[in-house]
Parts: structure tokens; C-alpha cells; sequence
């Protein structure tokens, strides 16, 4: 899978840009803020139809505008072209069409596309709570199983209803415990779904993420992935009644897989508070070549390859075995951001593939 192009109007600090790229290596070099993390966004975006650093889709949108366009044209596996764009104006839905044709639910388009981001923020997974390790999982199971996404989203659906009756219960508005029942009959058993698909890709994708680890660390520590769930082996029904008063009072569903979470290990101790910075990012750029592998495997083709500002954050022994999967072709297309054009043809000196340069100033885009 190739991105041709791509096209943005009012996207972030960019007024217009228009870029072709290479199908193998192409590298924004620009300083830092002047948009180079944008246009890997634009790329995100066109993949999975959200920011990978904004938490609201407004948020995209050039001060001072009031919409914008990001357009892209793919060459798909099968050597078909596909034109996709994400549009959002302010006060109104977001609009994803492929072939200038609207999808009727947004969700049908996540993993047609598939992109893996390495970028300084993925230590974040190790160090931040349970939810940013819930999402990152979900979607990549969701990219590779459209079964699951539907799952989340008919389980977040549940979810919101019920927090919602429990809302009212609290603030002593009525209390329809008959419907409470009928939400908690339908929640079950798409719970218990969302936690078996959970384990089993963990179960596929922990050897993957292993051998990735000891790659990068030269196998010194001992690494796994372990899912912690209030839910095998307990009667999920059960749990959901008898936490039933406090859930009341806290106005919120306290059990399931919500709250699940993902805890990463090194030599059976938590790495968030055992392991080094080094190793912390070692960590994360493993988790995330095991993502590039499996999607890679599943999808028959190789996702995009998205490195941010990798050159500045990462050592020389890490950035080297990046490159050394570049060489040797493990990679599709990839994109890369740098603050110096120098030590950017320095590290792709031995690399054979084409290579497309791009300087970034401001909010513009030239061609090298």
C-alpha cells in the first residue's frame, strides 16, 4: 500500500499544502514547530479519521478557519487508486469519503488503511494510566477484527446508557431498575467478547513484541505483556448487581472491561517503575514493531510507516536497528520527520531506496 499524495486545506497551521511522495522514503526537515508532526497527523488522520495528538477533531482546524480538508490518494495492494478525504467544518459531523462517496458509518473505513506512528510520545503507553493503554490495544485489534470494533462500539453504547440511569438514580430523578437489568442482560455477554478477543490477541502478539525487545536490547531483561481483567473466571452478571448501590453512588459502571488494562513488564516488575528511560523506550518501539509486524501479516501488505522526530529522542543503537529494518526492506513506505537535513542523508547514506526530501518552514512545504 502506497500514499501517493496528499492534499491539505486549513489543517493545523497549514493554509494549502499539495505533496507527491516517494513510494519508498520520504523526509519532512524543518524546525521544531513549524509543522513537520502535522503532515504525519494529516497522514494519521486519512487512516484512522482522527488526530493522533489532538483529543477533539476541532482541534485540527486552522485558527481563524472554519473547516478543513485533508485529501490523499492510495495505491492499494491489488493496484487499484483510492482518493480519500477527511473533512470537518466547524458546528458540524466530520465527513470521510472514499472515492468521493460519504461512508455510511465512519467505523467501516478503520483498517482499510493501516498506519503504524513511532514517535517521542509512545512512553506515554508505560507511564500514563490504563486508558491510554486500553485505546492503544483496541484499536489496533479493531484495525485487524471489524467484529471487535462493532463489540466496542455496542458496548461503549451500553455503557453511556447505563451511566446514565445511574446519574439519575443518584440524583433521586426515578429509578428504573427493570431497564437497569435489560441494559446489564445486553452488556454481558458483549463484554465477554471484548475480553476473550483481548487475550487472544495478546496471546498472538506478546511473541512478536519479544522478539522485537530483545532485538533492540541485545535480550538483557526478560519482557511480557500481561491483560488484567475483572472478568475470566467471575460471573460478569453477578459482579454488575452486586456492585449495583455503589455504582449508584459513584454514578458510573464500576466493573468491566472498561476498566481493564494492559501491564507491561521486564523481569516480572513493572517497567514503569523498575525500568530506566532507555529501557522504557525500547519498550515502546517494540510494542510498536510488533504492530507493524502483525498488521503487516494480517492485512497480506505493509501498513505506513510514520517516525517523528525519532533522530533526536532515540540514541544511536536504536535509531541503527531502525534502519537496519529500512535496509532490509521489513519496511513498505515511510515518512520521517528531522530538524536537520545533514544528519538525515547522513543516516540514510546506506539506504538504496529512493528517497524524497521536503523542507518545512512555517507552514509550507517545499520539494527538495
Amino acid at each position: 500500500m502506497i500514499l501517493e499524495s496528499l492534499h491539505l486545506l486549513f489543517f493545523k497551521n497549514y493554509d494549502e499544502a499539495t505533496l507527491a511522495f516517494s513510494p519508498h522514503i520520504n523526509c519532512f526537515v524543518g524546525d521544531n514547530g513549524s509543522g513537520k508532526t502535522n503532515l504525519l497527523d494529516a497522514i494519521h488522520y486519512l487512516s484512522l479519521t482522527r488526530s493522533a495528538f489532538a483529543t477533539a477533531d476541532a482541534q485540527s482546524i486552522k485558527q481563524g478557519a472554519e473547516f478543513f480538508v485533508v485529501k490523499g490518494r492510495f495505491q492499494t495492494p491489488l493496484a487499484d487508486t483510492d482518493t480519500i478525504q477527511c473533512s470537518l467544518r466547524v458546528g458540524q459531523k466530520k465527513l470521510v469519503t472514499r472515492n468521493k462517496q460519504a461512508y455510511e458509518r465512519i467505523a467501516d473505513h478503520i483498517g482499510r488503511y493501516p498506519v503504524v506512528l513511532i514517535s517521542p510520545y509512545d512512553t506515554d503507553l508505560i507511564r500514563e494510566g490504563s486508558e491510554e493503554r486500553r485505546k492503544y490495544f483496541d484499536s489496533i485489534i479493531s484495525q485487524l477484527d471489524h467484529d471487535y470494533l462493532e463489540l466496542l462500539i455496542t458496548y461503549s453504547n451500553l455503557l453511556r446508557q447505563r451511566n446514565a440511569l445511574l446519574k439519575l438514580a443518584a440524583d433521586g430523578r426515578g429509578y428504573d431498575r427493570d431497564y437497569l437489568l435489560v441494559l446489564d442482560e445486553q452488556l454481558v455477554p458483549v463484554g465477554g467478547q471484548i475480553m476473550e478477543r483481548r487475550q487472544q490477541f495478546l496471546t498472538d502478539f506478546t511473541p512478536l513484541f519479544q522478539r522485537h525487545y530483545q532485538q533492540l536490547a541485545d535480550g538483557r531483561e526478560q519482557v511480557t505483556l500481561q491483560y488484567k481483567s475483572q472478568l475470566p473466571g467471575a460471573d460478569f452478571a453477578h459482579l454488575l448487581r452486586t456492585n449495583e448501590r455503589r455504582d449508584i453512588t459513584l454514578q458510573r459502571t464500576t466493573i468491566g472491561p472498561h476498566k481493564d488494562d494492559f501491564t507491561f513488564l521486564m523481569d516480572e516488575l513493572p517497567v514503569k517503575s523498575y525500568g530506566s528511560q532507555g529501557q522504557q523506550k525500547s519498550y515502546a518501539i517494540a510494542l510498536k514493531l510488533a504492530q507493524f509486524e502483525i498488521f503487516a501479516s494480517r492485512k497480506k501488505h505493509k501498513p505506513l510507516l510514520l517516525l517523528d522526530d525519532i533522530f533526536d529522542r532515540l540514541d544511536e543503537k536504536r535509531i541503527t536497528r531502525l534502519m537496519q529494518l529500512v535496509a532490509e526492506h521489513t519496511f513498505g513506505q515511510v515518512f520521517l520527520t528531522d530538524t536537520h537535513l545533514e544528519r538525515t542523508d547522513r543516516i540514510l547514506a546506506t539506504i538504496s531506496e529512493q528517497v524524497a526530501r521536503f523542507a518545512v518552514h512555517n507552514g509550507t512545504v517545499t520539494a527538495l
